[in-house]
């Protein structure tokens, strides 16, 4: 294995399934809390955004992100391991780093949290209601902790850190 592939050998060979669990149940807030900010400018736009959610989130980056990583087949940090093998097969984890799903996925969980708030500032100026201001500061909570500590800490026992661009830790 060249040295860009180098796994981190104090890494979890399998995450706990009640950390994947609670990670997903995080995640599908996370993608409802932003389908009601965005629904609040627009009801439309809130299914739209749902829609878009689920599929980017839990198919396209599944194919883009998994198949080449280590945990494919196994429980990840949040389970991912096992939905991407349930859908697609096992890639080569050396063509890891250089995978399109990494530089997709940054763009894509920025989306995740930059669309709903950009649409519920503005429903707020549209409308104040004191359930928009409890949604906003939800999203921006969920999408704080999960862009800082949530990451790091999935980080820091994941094998694939040291190849991982996007490890919160190396």
């Amino acid at each position: 294995m060249a040295d860009e592939t180098k796994l981190y050998e104090k890494g979890l060979e399998e995450y706990p399934v009640a950390g994947a669990i609670i990670g997903n149940i995080i995640m599908i807030i996370w993608i409802a809390l932003g389908a009601v900010a965005c629904w609040f400018f627009s009801p439309l736009i809130g299914l739209v955004y749902l829609v878009f959610a689920l599929v980017m989130i839990y198919v396209i980056l599944r194919k883009l992100v998994c198949p080449n990583c280590y945990y494919h087949g196994r429980c990840c940090h949040i389970g991912w391991g096992k939905l991407s093998a349930f859908m697609f097969k096992k890639g080569n984890i050396e063509d890891f780093s250089a995978s399109i799903g990494l530089k997709v996925a940054p763009l894509a969980y920025g989306l995740l949290t930059l669309i709903p708030l950009i649409f519920i500032v503005v429903s707020i100026f549209q409308e104040f209601l004191a359930s928009k201001i409890v949604v906003l500061v939800l999203l921006l909570a969920i999408s704080f902790y999960s862009g800082t500590a949530g990451r790091k800490k999935a980080c820091a026992v994941c094998k694939m850190r040291l190849i991982c661009p996007g490890a919160a830790v190396k």
